[in-house]
């Protein structure tokens, strides 16, 4: 299993484009860490969203 580490601070408007990027990858063995220290942007909405998919 591989991590892939993800620093995000207002930059919820990228993580939509690095999303679909990790979905559609064949190797699945990896874990998405995204690192949000207190956005004021939707960040947390957009990963609530990705949550929800459950991908």
């Amino acid at each position: 299993m591989i991590t892939i580490l993800t620093p995000a601070y207002n930059r919820g408007h990228l993580l939509g484009k690095l999303y679909q990027s990790l979905v559609k990858q064949d190797f699945e063995d990896f874990e998405w860490v995204i690192v949000d220290d207190g956005s004021s942007d939707s960040t947390t909405n957009i990963v609530d969203k990705f949550i929800q998919d459950k991908k």
